[in-house]
């Protein structure tokens, strides 16, 4: 037991263990960026296209800012857009 843990406490101090770890990591924060990236930008869309259906339906533009955490600009714009 003694000779494996040696074994791995001399593996872990090379320089190419550590390396490869460092890049490990780096790529594992690299996918979680990615991911929540991801999701926060599916969550805008779904934002902006709740705000569009509450917008044809005449809904208040205070409502549809609480609903939806968009900006009075951004559904302002929205708004804008709607218009033939």
């Amino acid at each position: 037991m003694s000779e494996a843990i040696e074994a791995y406490y001399h593996i872990t101090a090379e320089s190419e263990f550590r390396e490869r770890e460092r890049l490990y990591e780096k790529a594992r924060h690299i996918e979680a960026s990615a991911l929540y990236y991801a999701e926060c930008n599916a969550k805008r869309k779904n934002s902006l296209e709740i705000a569009k259906k509450l917008l044809r339906r005449n809904r208040p533009i205070d409502e549809i800012i609480e609903d939806t955490g968009l900006t009075r600009e951004e559904v302002d714009s929205i708004e804008q857009s709607l218009i033939p």
